[in-house]
């Protein structure tokens, strides 16, 4: 359970002077009790032992010499100058000690009933963990504070032991307590091999992601459909300490298909529950990151297309500037000593080749928001590819600030679902930023292109920043709320709302 420099570390005396201090430190009632003993050498023993009953927590030995760090600590505060061969020459003074301490503070010997109690105790300590240090070292202060003297160090460990032996089989059976047969069946079909594949299904599952595209994301929907095939039960995952959950599915996950097998059936089937709870939230995360970088990547294209467009005309726009500047200089000459206007745009150009010049810089103005978004249209297709079955799949869920977000992509999927290509007239336009206005309203109505993108844009902004989130997901859960913190520091209305997670 324990590395020897844990073992070390477990029992070690307070190394600085301020720990020494503030660990043996005596009261006066302390004092009382030793002052009571007569001779130099007697009192200094006494508080010794005193000392190392409270910490480390064991007695000292016949044979054992106190670190000179406790030493010169307790000497100091009795004014005893003793080297510590001068006490104890009798074994029996030494006995009688050790009988006195266990009156008067009230130590106790360890024995079977505290080895119950221990095991007992530290139970819901490995609930949560089942690193050996951490069960050690609150096992140990347990005992400190019960004021039971310490046992030997194999008897600590083996405390620990079985504490996660137990802990583990209550785990095992609380993650597979309610499943059906149909789910135990499909749990250890998990370890078959997949239709034409040399991979068994959960492997398959498990396969690390490629390049975020399209087809990859389609597969990411099909994993996690089938995860969902499963059908679990709900909460399944809340019912045991997300760290010991955590540990089950990589420890799992360093095994085979045939280790896994080959494990008894209620830690085999825990354990392909917390693999199978493990995999979906990864491949939910993986989705939604996917989603941001194809959003990303789209954006990107139409950014760098719309500056390479215009730096391809500059040469044109340059002609064109200074060709309408000449034109405007004859303008004002004309008016200012009152000559024909278009005599004077006749001695800068013929007329023909202004008409033909305003055509073609009427072909380079680009549009009066000189935005982007115009070209992002050009990505559409590549996202409506995974679009539809991304919706369908992930769980999602909103703040009230994204509410009118979460209707439009509640309107999409039904759109979807039925294959409808025309948006209803009252789809909801609310979370329509002013810089969309133009592509998203139009003179026939809302555009169904620039809409969906808009939406799966503010989407990915909401998933950013939490006001909306995804149901079964880590790294794009719910955010916790201020009424989780603190509930009784809102008014009855607020609580009665949904707030915006805080940030």
């Amino acid at each position: 359970m324990l590395s020897a420099a844990e073992r070390a570390a477990l029992l070690a005396i307070p190394q600085t002077h301020a720990d020494l201090i503030r660990t043996y430190t005596f009261s006066e009632a302390d004092l009382a009790v030793i002052r009571r003993h007569r001779g130099a050498a007697n009192r200094l023993g006494f508080a010794v032992m005193l000392s190392y009953m409270r910490w480390p927590g064991v007695l000292l030995g016949a044979n054992e010499t106190p670190a000179n760090a406790v030493l010169q600590t307790v000497a100091g505060q009795l004014n005893i100058s003793l080297p510590w061969n001068a006490y104890a020459q009798r074994h029996e003074t030494r006995r009688e000690h050790l009988q006195e301490l266990q009156r008067s503070f009230g130590f106790q010997t360890f024995t079977l009933r505290h080895y119950h109690q221990s095991l007992s105790y530290l139970e819901a300590e490995a609930a949560q963990t089942d690193k050996g240090i951490v069960l050690a070292t609150a096992l140990v202060a347990f005992l400190r504070n019960s004021a039971i003297l310490l046992p030997s160090m194999p008897v600590l460990e083996r405390i620990c032991a079985q504490a996660i032996t137990r802990a583990n089989k209550r785990i095992y059976r609380a993650m597979t307590e309610g499943l059906t047969p149909r789910q135990r069946h499909g749990l250890d079909a998990l370890l078959e091999r997949r239709d034409s594949s040399s991979t068994s299904t959960l492997a398959w599952l498990r396969q690390s992601p490629s390049a975020p595209s399209a087809k990859h994301l389609l597969e990411h929907v099909e994993r996690l459909r089938a995860i969902d095939a499963l059908a679990l039960p709900v909460g399944i995952e809340q019912r045991i300490h997300q760290n010991r959950l955590l540990k089950i599915a990589r420890e799992g996950a360093q095994m085979t298909a045939q280790h896994l097998r080959d494990l008894q059936t209620l830690r085999r089937h825990a354990t392909l529950v917390a693999i199978v709870l493990e995999t979906r939230a990864t491949l939910i995360d993986e989705l939604v990151d996917w989603h941001d970088r194809m959003i990303g990547k789209v954006f990107n294209r139409a950014k760098h297309s719309h500056e390479e467009r215009f730096q391809q005309s500059g040469k044109a726009i340059n002609e064109k500037v200074r060709l309408y500047s000449r034109v405007g200089q004859a303008l004002v000459d004309a008016r200012r000593t009152g000559a024909d206007p278009f005599a004077a745009i006749e001695t800068v150009i013929p007329w023909v080749s202004f008409e033909r010049s305003v055509a073609e810089a009427q072909s380079l103005a680009q549009p009066e928001a000189f935005d982007f978004l115009e070209l992002v249209a050009e990505g559409y297709t590549q996202i409506r590819r995974y679009a539809p079955a991304l919706l369908d799949t992930l769980e999602l869920r909103a703040a009230p600030a994204a509410r009118d977000l979460l209707e439009a992509v509640q309107t999409l999927k039904l759109m979807n679902a039925a294959g409808a290509r025309k948006l209803p007239k009252d789809a909801p336009t609310a979370f329509v930023r002013r810089r969309w206005e133009g592509l998203v309203f139009t003179n026939d109505g809302l555009d169904r292109r620039s809409y969906e993108l808009c939406a799966l844009s503010e989407l990915r902004n909401a998933l950013r920043s939490g006001d909306v989130w995804v149901e079964g997901s880590r790294q794009f859960q719910r955010l916790r709320c201020v009424s989780d913190v603190c509930p009784e520091i809102l008014s009855p209305k607020e609580r009665r709302q949904d707030l915006s997670p805080a940030r």
